[in-house]
C-alpha cells in the first residue's frame, strides 16, 4: 500500500507545479521540455544492477514507445494550460477520469482483463462521463480573466479588457482524451508487446527517451523564432517536475506488482487517491472556489469510479 500512496501524492505534486509555476514566473513549456532529461536520468540511476539501456530499432514496441513519448509531452502540456486556466481540481478529475477511454477499449477491442462487466460498472462509465462534463463547467463573466498562457512569447491580453474563457473550458477536455489515448496504448503495448516486468524501466526510459526529442525539437524552434529565453528558473522547475514526474509512474507500477497486476483494484485507489487529495490542496494552498456544479462532478466522480470497480473493492 505504501508504493500506492506515494503514487498518489507523487502525481499530486505533478500538479502542484503547475499551479505553482505562474507564480514564481517559471516558463512552463520550458519545464516541461526539461523535464523529460530529468525524468531520463531519475529512471537511469534507477536501472536494476546488471542491466543497461539500449534501443532496439528493429522492434516495433520501440517505435510505439517513441511516439508514446511524443503523446506524453503534449498531453503534459495541456495539463498544464488546463491547471493554470481551468484549476487544478478540474484537471485532475479530467485527468484521472479519463480511465473510461483504455477500459471500454479493454472491454470491447482488446477484450482483456478477465472481467465481465455488469450493469452498475456500465453505469460508472456514464456518471464518469458526465462527472467530466460537470467538473469543467466555468460560468463565463466579464470579470472573468485567465492566467498567463503555457506558451510564452504571445502578445499579452490588453489589462483593460479582462480575457474570457472562451475555448479555454476545451482544455480538461483535451486532457481526458489524450491521457485516455496514451494510457490505451500503454495497454495494448503490455498486452501485445511486452512480455516480462524485467523490461518495465527500460520501456519507460524508451517512452522518455521519445518525449526528450520531441520537446528539444520545440524548444529549439521557437529560440530559433526568438519566442524563448532559456533562464536557470525554469531549469529549476524541470527538476521539481521531472522527479516526481518519474517516480509517480514508477511507484504505480510497484504497486500493481505489489497487488499481483490487478490493476482493475489498484487504478480506482490511485485515481479517487488524486482526485480527493488534488481538490484538498486546491482548496487549502489556492483557495479555489467550486461551483456547485463542480462539486456535483466532484462527487459523482468518487461515485463512478467505484461503481466501475465495485467488485474489487468489495473485495
Amino acid at each position: 500500500m505504501l508504493f500506492l500512496f506515494l503514487s498518489v501524492l507523487l502525481s499530486v505534486v505533478l500538479l502542484l507545479n503547475f499551479r505553482l509555476f505562474p507564480r514564481y514566473d517559471v516558463n512552463t513549456f520550458q519545464a516541461i521540455v526539461f523535464n523529460y532529461p530529468i525524468c531520463f536520468l531519475t529512471g537511469y540511476l534507477l536501472l536494476p544492477a546488471g542491466q543497461s539501456f539500449t534501443i532496439d530499432f528493429s522492434q516495433t514496441w520501440t517505435w510505439l514507445a517513441l511516439g508514446l513519448g511524443v503523446g506524453f509531452i503534449l498531453t503534459f502540456m495541456l495539463s498544464g494550460a488546463s491547471t493554470q486556466r481551468m484549476g487544478i481540481t478540474v484537471t485532475s478529475l479530467a485527468n484521472n477520469l479519463s480511465l473510461v477511454i483504455p477500459v471500454c477499449f479493454s472491454l470491447f477491442v482488446f477484450q482483456a482483463g478477465g472481467k465481465v462487466f455488469d450493469a452498475l460498472n456500465y453505469l460508472g462509465l456514464i456518471l464518469a462521463v458526465v462527472a467530466v462534463g460537470l467538473s469543467t463547467y466555468k460560468k463565463e463573466t466579464n470579470e472573468l480573466s485567465v492566467e498567463t498562457p503555457v506558451l510564452e512569447g504571445q502578445p499579452a491580453p490588453s489589462p483593460v479588457t479582462p480575457r474570457r474563457l472562451g475555448a479555454n473550458v476545451l482544455l480538461p477536455v483535451a486532457v481526458f482524451l489524450f491521457y485516455g489515448a496514451t494510457n490505451t496504448m500503454i495497454n495494448y503495448m503490455n498486452i501485445r508487446y511486452i512480455s516480462s516486468a524485467d523490461k518495465t524501466i527500460v520501456v519507460m526510459l524508451t517512452m522518455v527517451l521519445g518525449a526528450v526529442v520531441a520537446g528539444l525539437v520545440m524548444l529549439i524552434v521557437r529560440v530559433i523564432q526568438g519566442k524563448e529565453v532559456i533562464q536557470g528558473r525554469n531549469l529549476i522547475g524541470a527538476v521539481t517536475l521531472g522527479v516526481p514526474n518519474f517516480l509517480s509512474f514508477y511507484t504505480l507500477l510497484l504497486a500493481l506488482s505489489q497487488f499481483g497486476g490487478n490493476g482493475a483494484f489498484v487504478y480506482p485507489l490511485y485515481n479517487i487517491g488524486v482526485i480527493l487529495i488534488a481538490a484538498l490542496m486546491a482548496a487549502v494552498f489556492f483557495r479555489e472556489k467550486l461551483s456547485v456544479a463542480n462539486k456535483i462532478g466532484l462527487a459523482l466522480a468518487v461515485l463512478a469510479i467505484g461503481l466501475i470497480s465495485w467488485q474489487e473493492l468489495a473485495g
